[in-house]
C-alpha cells in the first residue's frame, strides 16, 4: 500500500488535515484513541470508512505496531 493510498492531505478536505484516504477521518483521531487506550478495533468500529489495512499501514509508517 502506498503512503497516496493510506493517508492524504488536501486544503479543501478538513482545512488541510491529515487524513486516512478517501475520507475526511483525520489521523489524529487514531493517535488519540490508541493513547487513550484503545484498541485499533474500536477505532474501526467508530470510523468505519477507514480501512484496517490502512490504519495498521499508518501505525507501520509511524514505526508503532497495532
Amino acid at each position: 500500500m502506498t503512503r497516496d493510498q493510506i493517508v492524504a492531505r488536501d486544503p479543501q478536505v478538513m482545512n488541510g488535515a491529515l487524513v486516512f484516504t478517501g475520507t475526511r477521518v483525520p489521523v489524529e483521531i487514531l493517535i488519540q484513541h490508541l493513547k487513550a487506550g484503545d484498541p485499533l478495533d474500536v477505532f474501526l468500529d467508530d470510523f468505519p470508512g477507514v480501512s484496517r489495512e490502512q490504519a495498521v499501514a499508518f501505525l507501520k509508517l509511524l514505526g508503532t505496531t497495532a
